[in-house]
Order: structure tokens, then C-alpha cells, then sequence
């Protein structure tokens, strides 16, 4: 039996991810983590992000990372889209060769190909997932040009049902994003995000720094991309009102480790770790 059989059931599986920045010494995991209120090893100096995760996604799920800044959760969903290489861990995805291969052995090329095929990303900060000096239409074939559509005539098509999809007017399909609303620069990542028809799609505190009423309408977005398309999501977000809007699951991290994890309602209504309870006591 292939050790990594059990990975078919799931579309996404991280198993034992770990990062840390800085030089690291055998005590940076042991010295770090909620029990002692830290994530910087108090001997070395090492900043551990991330620490012993452990991961799955089932098809057409969403799964909901939650904790404060510094928790460590963008820097887990930044090491799954390959912007950060993870210090220990191993990442299989069932698109690819049927979840046996850990993808974080993978060339640079194979890689690549992963992140341009297989996945969508979308960052809090539109600058990070735009051209801003692009047109709206022209960032989308900058995703559809990776992966491997050349038709001038198809992706142009394929553009504006993406910007109509995402509520993007067609007439500004030409014009730069610079020159949109934070709101609307997010639904244009969107649209890019979703231009390869990825079936896991990540999200990074995506609606913060937006207005209350853009929030609405951006999560009122997502929730109808998901509905209609069933792609598998991890939303990250330091807001609970987030996750308890998008998500099945929920994963609560605290100083690079997970301190809780359950289905989603079960969390929020009855939090069993002291930092949960203070999450969601906030929101009240």
C-alpha cells in the first residue's frame, strides 16, 4: 500500500509544515508557542511562523485559518502558494498525480505549473495580486498566458465573463485597476484568481481594509463562487464574522501553532481553547 493513499479522499493535505526565519537551533520549536506566549526562540533569536502543521481540505470545502496578526496564518497560506518555502513539511494536492507527490519537492518548473494550473490566490493587498498598471482584461490574460491559453479572441472572451462574474462593469475592462475602488481592485483579483478555473482557491484578509458595505458584497461574492463553482477555499482572516460567513471548518492559530480546529458553528458557539474564547468574546 502507497503510503500517501490516504491523501486521495482529501484535495489539499499539509503534513507536518514548519517555518521559521533566522539561523534555528534544536530548541526553537520546544521554546516557542501559545504555552509560552512567544513564536521568537528566547535562545537564538529564530522566528518560528509556523510550526508542526497539519492540514486537509475535502473537495468544495472551505476552510477558515483565524487568529491575530502574528499568528502565523499568512505565512502558512503564503508557503501553499509557493510564495514562501517552508523550512520542513511535506503539501499534496489530489489534481496533481493523484495526491502521492509532495509537491514541496517539486522543480521550479513543476512548481510553476502547480501554482499557474491548480490553484488561485488572492492577497489582502491588491498590489501583491495585480498589475496595477495593467488593464483589468490584460491581468486576467496574464493568468490565462501561464496557463497555456494563446487564442487572443478566447481570452478575451474569457475575460469578460470572469469581470461580469465578479460584478466588474465590461466597459472597464481596458482600464487600469489603479484607477478603481479597494473594493473593486479585490474583485478583479478575484476574477484573476479564478481565470485557470483552480480547484483550491486561497484568500488572504481579503476584505480587510474595506469599507463595512464592500465587505458585504466581496464576501457575498466569494460565498457565490463557491456555491456555483464548489472549488475548495482557505479563507485566512483575523475576523471571525468572516469565517463564520464562508466557512465549514475552522482552524484557530495562535503563535504559529493550531490551538483548535472543528466545524465551523461548533467553534463559535461552544470554543474550548481560553484564546478562542477571547477571539470570539471580541465580536460581541
Amino acid at each position: 500500500m502507497n503510503v500517501n493513499s490516504s491523501h486521495n479522499e482529501d484535495m489539499l493535505t499539509i503534513r507536518g509544515l514548519s517555518k521559521l526565519y533566522g539561523k534555528g537551533c534544536p530548541d526553537c520549536i520546544t521554546l516557542t508557542g501559545p504555552e509560552y506566549g512567544r513564536n521568537i526562540c528566547p535562545r537564538c533569536g529564530t522566528i518560528v511562523a509556523c510550526a508542526d502543521i497539519d492540514l486537509e481540505v475535502y473537495p468544495g470545502e472551505v476552510l477558515g485559518i483565524v487568529g491575530e496578526s502574528g499568528s502565523g496564518k499568512s505565512t502558512l497560506v503564503k508557503t501553499l502558494y509557493f510564495d514562501e518555502l517552508p523550512t520542513t513539511g511535506e503539501f499534496y494536492l489530489q489534481p496533481y498525480e493523484q495526491g502521492q507527490t509532495n509537491l514541496y519537492g517539486l522543480s521550479a518548473q513543476q512548481k510553476r505549473y502547480v501554482r499557474n494550473h491548480l490553484m488561485g490566490m488572492v492577497y489582502q493587498n491588491p498590489h501583491l495580486g495585480l498589475r496595477l498598471d495593467n488593464t483589468s482584461g490584460g491581468n486576467i490574460a496574464e493568468k490565462l498566458l501561464m496557463a497555456d491559453w494563446n487564442h487572443v479572441g478566447n481570452i478575451r472572451k474569457r475575460a469578460k465573463e470572469l469581470l461580469t462574474q465578479t460584478q466588474i462593469p465590461i466597459e472597464r475592462m481596458d482600464e487600469q485597476p489603479r484607477n478603481f475602488s479597494g473594493g473593486m481592485q479585490q474583485r478583479v483579483q478575484i476574477s484573476k484568481a479564478l481565470a485557470n478555473n483552480p480547484p483550491v482557491l486561497l484568500l488572504d484578509e481579503v476584505t480587510t481594509g474595506l469599507d463595512v458595505s464592500v465587505q458585504a458584497r466581496v464576501l457575498d461574492l466569494i460565498r457565490q463562487i463557491q456555491r456555483e463553482l464548489g472549488i475548495s477555499m482557505i479563507v485566512v482572516s483575523h475576523d471571525f464574522s468572516v469565517i463564520r460567513m464562508l466557512t465549514n471548518r475552522t482552524m484557530v492559530m495562535k503563535n504559529g501553532r493550531i490551538v483548535e480546529k472543528g466545524l465551523t458553528d461548533q467553534i463559535i458557539e461552544d470554543p474550548q481553547h481560553e484564546y478562542t474564547q477571547l477571539l470570539i468574546h471580541s465580536l460581541i
